[in-house]
């Protein structure tokens, strides 16, 4: 855990993401003080602006079976004591699956978001993620996620953010290349641009509502580089935290060290007024 911040500082990056445990695998590590300090020092010495972790990959809070439901809320209980100690500002969380009914599992959603955020009381926050939409999955839409949110009691409300990411959004149909302003009008009118805390960028194998969550290097999928220069440069987004989970390639370093330099390029390049962008950046 203690070396998070060191793997971060050698691809250039200001702001990680991790997990807090295996993600496939319901084992649920203690995590010793020493190693919360030794986190906390390395974020220091590293110059890692801002950490956060995502949870297990196995975790479904919307299940109508009530054992693995149980089994779920433990895993996610156990996630935001973790992100507790560890100082971190969020827990990125794709809601549940609902397999049955979509009303009831937004219910069963809704309700144990709100018991495992009352069993970890404190400063860490839940940022809700919008999905692709495959299968069962609740939360491809903001109406969805407003609904979710709406559902919990209002001191759980007070601890829900949202994560957008940008494939995950194009796969559900939000159109980020031909209506950029279109799809954060709707965001911010139905869930609200000021809890927007986190933003995945990342490029899309799928076609636009394809509902496909297979995620593409930046600039060379269906999103093109479009809709990632205003996200590098809309103040409206200058406080989101940024990461990306982009394929990592052979040697895990040098295809994120590439879109982290290619994404601070359009930055630069819009400032500059510049109205090309080298896809090789």
């Amino acid at each position: 855990m203690a070396r998070a911040p060191e793997r971060g500082r050698a691809i250039g990056a200001t702001a990680i993401q991790l997990f807090t445990k295996t993600p496939n695998q319901w084992r649920e590590p203690e995590l010793p003080p020493e190693t919360a300090r030794a986190f906390e020092a390395a974020m220091v010495r590293h110059d890692i602006a801002v950490a956060v972790s995502h949870d297990s990959y196995l975790i479904n809070l919307a299940s109508p079976d009530d054992a693995l439901r149980a089994k779920s809320q433990a895993s996610f209980v156990a996630e935001l004591r973790r992100a507790q100690r560890l100082g971190l500002a969020f827990v990125v969380s794709h809601p549940g699956n609902y397999l049955d009914d979509r009303a009831r599992g937004l219910t069963r959603n809704a309700r144990a978001y709100a018991e495992c955020l009352a069993a970890v009381p404190g400063p860490v926050r839940v940022a809700i993620e919008v999905t692709a939409g495959a299968g069962t999955a609740l939360g491809a839409s903001f109406e969805e996620l407003a609904e979710l949110v709406d559902r919990m009691p209002a001191r759980a409300q007070a601890r829900v953010v949202f994560c957008a990411d940008t494939c995950h959004l194009f796969a559900a149909g939000y159109d980020l290349v031909d209506d950029f302003d279109g799809v954060w009008r709707a965001f911010d009118r139905v869930l609200g641009l000021d809890r927007l805390a986190v933003m995945h960028l990342n490029d899309s194998k799928g076609i636009l509502g394809s509902r496909l969550d297979r995620h593409q290097l930046i600039g060379e999928g269906m999103l093109g580089r479009g809709p990632f220069r205003p996200i590098m440069t809309d103040p409206r987004f200058r406080d989101v935290i940024k990461l990306i989970e982009t394929p990592k390639g052979e040697d895990g370093v040098t295809n994120d060290r590439r879109m982290l330099r290619r994404l601070r390029a359009y930055s630069r390049l819009a400032r500059s007024g510049l109205g090309t962008l080298s896809p090789s950046g």
